[in-house]
């Protein structure tokens, strides 16, 4: 006897939403961890690298599931562009700059406006007037977070928040194609980290800065398990699981809560000011994702 289809449908939603708050609160990490590697002796490109080593180690017993002619697949290769070889030197620049707090506004706050208008650039998809008010309070919380750049106003903060911004916007890219183009999770994920390493750290090695030897062992170890287990693998898979259950513009919508998250976090973790602009922000940007991620 087999299920009706309402019963099913209703799960897959379920399954949606717990992979969605796994993703959120690993993207949580994702900005606070970076933004203390930011903050430490590493070089944005010993991160990189820390995420790319240990991703691959970690991968190496399931290179079998790559997908078939991956190498030579385009496709493929514009994804690890997108999310990996070009999004994370950007981002972990970014943070060597901005402050956690701004990542995540910039980062999963952005996402559903970026991804919304990239649906309906391409497609021709307008979103109903539920998800485009609830776009409309992100795009008006990103702002309000903004307000201080143009009161107090600090050069290596702005850089910091244009780096991550330009991030923000390939990551939209990679989600919307990846939805689109539906690769088997482990398949995808195993061919960015294997194809971000072929190609990035020989240019590590050879000539990019590099700070790991004067790194203190523990900052090094619990830098690689989140950059390269947490945030490159864990959070990789069960994001591909949330936007193929639920869609890119509805994950992105539920993903934009984690500055509330990051903000908050930031505060005991960083020694980050939640002024009361930023905190209007977070919750303007937690309101908006609420009302984009539903169905209407």
């Amino acid at each position: 006897m087999t299920e009706p289809a309402s019963m099913t449908s209703n799960k897959h939603l379920v399954r949606g939403y717990l992979a969605a708050v796994a993703t959120l609160l690993m993207w949580s990490g994702f900005s606070l961890f970076s933004r203390l590697a930011g903050k430490s002796v590493l070089t944005p490109y010993d991160v990189y690298a820390l995420r790319l080593i240990t991703a691959s180690l970690f991968l190496l017993p399931f290179a079998k599931r790559l997908p078939r002619g991956a190498w030579k697949d385009g496709r493929l290769w514009l994804l690890t562009c997108l999310c990996s070889l070009i999004y994370c030197p950007l981002a972990y620049n970014g943070f060597k700059y901005a402050p956690a707090a701004h990542g995540g506004i910039l980062l999963a706050g952005l996402q559903p406006l970026l991804i919304g208008l990239i649906v309906w650039a391409t497609t021709g998809t307008r979103p109903g007037r539920l998800r485009l008010g609830g776009l409309a309070l992100i795009t008006g919380g990103v702002a309000c977070a903004a307000v201080p750049h143009f009161i107090s106003w600090s050069p290596e903060i702005a850089f910091g928040d244009l780096l991550i911004l330009l991030s923000s916007i390939l990551w939209a890219f990679y989600a919307t194609l990846a939805a689109r183009w539906r690769y088997p999770p482990w398949g995808l994920t195993c061919a960015i980290a294997f194809g971000s390493s072929i190609v990035y750290l020989p240019i590590y090695f050879l000539w990019l800065p590099k700070q790991l030897l004067a790194a203190p062992l523990p900052l090094i170890i619990s830098q690689g398990l989140f950059q390269g287990l947490i945030a490159t693998i864990i959070a990789m898979l069960t994001y591909l699981k949330t936007i193929s259950l639920l869609g890119a513009e509805r994950a992105a919508a539920l993903l934009s809560l984690t500055p509330i998250v990051i903000g908050l976090a930031a505060i005991p973790m960083l020694d980050e000011a939640l002024t009361s602009w930023l905190m209007g922000g977070l919750l303007l940007v937690s309101l908006g994702a609420y009302l984009a991620s539903q169905r209407a």
